[in-house]
């Protein structure tokens, strides 16, 4: 299976990060603005300070950014109505293979101290493909016969792939040409060279798939 994703031409991209997206409520009774407990923003940071300490453990002896939990605060929203207040952290995160969304889940329940923890959609697990199969090899072949140096990608984001390559079972890559750091930004474009290359390759690949039948 080849999933079209950037990569550049001579790259082949073995695996993905897995994703999840949650929302942290912190809730804590009104008081007065001179009493001396802490409030509910100041109760969210502090679940956030020890989200990223959490995350620092974990990631000890995790060299590469695809083997590490990276988590992001993406958005932050408070509010009172008279006898309560309230914070809520919009938390997304990057997760290796290794840690599925479960385990992301089960720290947050120890660390979120009684926060409301709501997860937001699907969690993707991360995917990390096989370097020797008939695919990949079909691939290296093909990079080399088109003048490239072949080479493999662990990427940070989550694709199609993430879903699709456990559900099937089968050989998977993601193949594609473009330069990945400029998805989903105003200066997303294509190199009609490296595309024509992309062309080559993946004729040369069904060509070699073809021939091991």
């Amino acid at each position: 299976m080849i999933v079209g994703e950037p990569s550049r031409w001579n790259r082949i991209t073995l695996g993905y990060k897995g994703s999840a997206e949650t929302d942290i409520t912190v809730r804590r009774p009104m008081q007065h603005s001179a009493a001396q407990g802490e409030s509910a923003p100041e109760a969210a940071l502090s679940v956030w300070k020890a989200v990223t300490a959490w995350s620092a453990t974990v990631n000890e002896g995790r060299e590469r950014v695809f083997d590490r939990l990276v988590p992001t605060l993406r958005g932050w929203s408070s509010g009172e109505d008279g006898f309560e207040s309230w914070a809520t952290l919009r938390l997304g995160v990057r997760f290796p293979p290794d840690l599925p969304p479960e385990a992301w889940y089960a720290g947050l329940k120890e660390i979120a101290n009684g926060a409301e923890i709501l997860p937001l959609g699907h969690a993707t697990p991360g995917y990390r493909g096989e370097k020797n199969s008939p695919l990949t090899r079909a691939f290296l072949n093909a990079i080399r016969a088109t003048g490239g140096t072949p080479a493999y990608v662990f990427k940070s984001g989550t694709a199609d792939l993430n879903i699709v390559g456990p559900r099937w079972k089968c050989p998977a890559v993601g193949y594609g040409p473009g330069d990945s750091a400029l998805d989903h930004t105003p200066e997303e474009r294509l190199s009609l060279k490296e595309f024509t290359d992309s062309s080559r390759v993946v004729e040369q690949v069904l060509l070699n798939l073809t021939h091991t039948l």
